[in-house]
């Protein structure tokens, strides 16, 4: 099937803008799909963008449609994305087959877009086969992506041994596969004995070792590797519970949002201002009741 590029790219603005319909959109699309979401995270430098281009060099070579959303820091003056990632895999912009978008993280926490659920969604009803999710690199505090994609791939480098030990517990184990990149530097098979001694307690709670891949993604190498190791483990966990988990999570976040439509920041200060203004002594609790 022929991918209509400009249709999902209209389809996707008018999600991403909540433009009128866009509810509309999403209720009518066929839910039979088979899109598996490949998250990538990992600190600003590791070179995510790299290894982003080399897997779709490879799903490209295994005759794959590719879907890409690079969540990008917003600009200060619009809020718009900065555009770096899409410059960084150009070659790729014209190709049939692959799709590529660039999205702003609004300020929003946890290193994704406001509207990222919404749009995998419907890019997984539109005929590709992965959609790939590389997040802006906010350290440690980057675990939401967990909660949307089928396999998670954390991305660091040689020298990241610093940022491994502070890392929090969860991006320690949100990960499905690490990846040390830029695997030419010196150092790079001590950092690599260090991650699997910093892994060893998490592989004893999940029983599940998780492998860590090292890549030179600039020179192409470990690449095919690390596709490889996505295709296993996207294979092995297509009906377990894990599955159901993300499912859930999407939900909650899906009604959470829904919920707090109509609820914005300016009102209530609006509201806090005109309620204290009429009483002697304004109750916070009381004030929130309204809006159960």
């Amino acid at each position: 099937m022929k991918l209509d590029i400009k249709s999902i790219a209209r389809n996707v603005s008018l999600i991403e803008n909540r433009i009128s319909g866009f509810e509309e959109l999403l209720l009518r699309a066929n839910s039979k799909n088979t899109a598996a979401i490949i998250g990538i995270t990992g600190a600003p430098g590791a070179g995510k963008s790299t290894i982003v281009d080399g897997l779709i060099q490879e799903m490209i070579s295994d005759e794959k449609k590719i879907a890409v959303i690079c969540v990008d820091p917003s600009s200060p003056f619009n809020m718009g994305a900065l555009l770096g990632d899409r410059i960084r895999m150009s070659k790729w912009y014209n190709n049939e087959n692959v799709f590529i978008r660039s999205m702003a993280s609004r300020k929003a926490l946890g290193g994704l877009s406001p509207m990222i659920i919404e749009e995998t969604e419907y890019l997984k009803t539109t005929g590709f086969d992965y959609i790939i999710i590389e997040t802006v690199g906010v350290g440690q505090n980057e675990v939401d992506i967990a909660g949307l994609a089928d396999v998670t791939i954390v991305v660091t480098v040689p020298e990241g041994g610093d940022e491994i030990q502070t890392m929090k517990s969860g991006i320690m184990e949100i990960a499905d596969i690490f990846v040390v990149n830029k695997c030419d530097r010196p150092e790079a098979d001590r950092f690599v004995k260090f991650l699997h001694s910093m892994l060893a307690p998490v592989f004893s709670r999940s029983k599940e070792e998780i492998p860590v891949i090292k890549t030179i993604a600039e020179k192409h190498e470990g690449v095919n590797e690390l596709y490889k190791k996505i295709i296993t483990i996207l294979n092995n966990s297509k009906k377990s519970e894990k599955k159901y988990r993300l499912l859930a999570e999407r939900a909650y976040q899906l009604i959470q949002s829904k919920r707090m439509e109509d609820v914005s920041k300016e009102n209530l200060v609006k509201q806090i201002k005109e309620d204290s203004q009429q009483e002697d002594q304004f109750n916070l609790y009381r004030f929130i009741k309204n809006f159960e």
